[in-house]
């Protein structure tokens, strides 16, 4: 029987991995594009890696696939709560895939939290929860309802679980699902990885946009309500006092049907069009590069953001970056030094930051090699393997 880490050999141990997530590629958000990198990296090391996501869309094929290494399986899900599905064969295909792999790692808020550590329990495999930040609904009565429902269910698996990985220790101290489990909370930084920006395509893109000289300032992230983009609208009142030529080019989803966020502001964005273009989202991650080396500055004014992957995504193509001073999403800007940190939910704020960036770029910039130190790749990946060989099935 091998060890924790290594075969009697002195080979380290090749697991099979089962990973439990809502949506997976081509679905694009942080949390997908974290389990995406991760499990692509764990297969290219020689691991088994199977993901379980819901079939989110009907153009997606239901079943097996294969994509980079990993073994794909979507669920039928033909009933949508908010955010979430309903996916009946969920329980029995679950429970077959965790008695055939030596370690589960569910990635939530998830709805079958609850389930999960149930089967993974009856089945005797330990299971591992990464936590992608705590679940913060739009208002009103029903959104209210579910949220109290999804805490009391993770509730039910974080006392199963054999850890839980967060972010950072900033976003674990002030969460209020980790903090009543901090004393199983593991804390491993996200996988990042993005390409190196190809720079004359990113001045002809900038070129496109720009207006009599003017910055440009970027957005990277859904346009829903947790993001407020709303707030970086408004804050060209305080820009354009020093750059009336300013332009906002948003990178992502805007027109979410479950949100309504976009409706909501539609005429903010009517009323300051002339400064603002909307890109939509960017899958290729060289397009991102590009996207961030075009931008003066980039700007997440959110309310709540565990951590925000675009922020070091940004910062690895030269970009720095203005985050509201919130737990977790703060880390970012606070070990690097590359960027400013405004007040949550202030306009005025979020515009003096971008403004104090923008006149002393060079004080903000870091190279791309000191951030990969900080938020290594290899870094992160060893930490996940570590814990995976820790507690796997033997």
């Amino acid at each position: 029987m091998s060890t924790a880490g290594h075969d009697s050999g002195g080979e380290q141990r090749k697991l099979k991995i089962l990973m439990l997530l809502l949506y997976y590629y081509p679905h694009s958000t942080g949390l997908t594009n974290y389990v995406r990198m991760l499990a692509e990296a764990l297969a290219q090391r020689g691991h088994e890696v199977t993901v379980v996501a819901s079939q989110h869309t009907k153009s997606l094929p239901r079943g097996e696939s294969m994509l980079n290494g990993v073994r794909i399986l979507r669920l039928w899900a033909p009933i949508r709560i908010s955010r979430g599905f309903i996916m009946p064969t969920y329980p029995w295909q679950v429970y077959r895939l965790i008695r055939q792999h030596d370690i589960v790692n569910i990635h939530v808020p998830l709805l079958e939290t609850a389930l999960v550590a149930f089967l993974a329990g009856l089945a005797g495999v330990k299971l591992i929860a990464t936590h992608h930040g705590d679940l913060i609904l739009p208002a009103g009565r029903f959104n209210r309802f579910i949220t109290r429902v999804m805490f009391a269910l993770y509730k039910q698996m974080a006392r199963r679980v054999a850890c839980l990985v967060g972010y950072s220790d900033d976003y674990a101290d002030n969460s209020y699902y980790l903090g009543p489990f901090r004393d199983k909370v593991r804390i491993i930084y996200p996988p990042v990885q993005i390409p190196m920006p190809d720079q004359a395509k990113a001045r002809k893109w900038r070129a496109s946009w720009q207006h009599k000289g003017g910055p440009i300032i970027g957005f990277s992230g859904r346009f829903v309500q947790e993001k407020r983009p709303d707030l970086l609208i408004r804050a060209l009142d305080v820009i354009n006092k020093h750059y009336p030529h300013a332009r906002i080019v948003f990178a992502g989803e805007y027109d979410i049907p479950y949100e309504g966020t976009w409706q909501r502001h539609e005429a903010l964005v009517n009323k300051n069009r002339s400064q603002l273009t909307f890109l939509g989202l960017l899958r290729d991650p060289q397009e991102l590069a590009n996207f961030y080396a075009a931008c003066d500055v980039l700007v997440l004014p959110s309310d709540s953001d565990c951590f925000a992957l675009v922020q070091v995504e940004a910062m690895l193509c030269g970009t720095a970056v203005v985050m509201t001073d919130i737990a977790g999403g703060r880390v970012p800007v606070q070990v690097t030094g590359m960027g400013k940190l405004a007040k949550a939910g202030d306009a005025i704020s979020i515009g003096e930051a971008v403004l104090a960036v923008l006149e002393d770029r060079a004080r903000f910039t870091k190279s791309r090699e000191e951030i990969a130190r900080i938020f290594s790749f290899e870094g992160t990946l060893k930490r996940y393997e570590e814990l995976f060989l820790q507690h796997a099935r033997k």
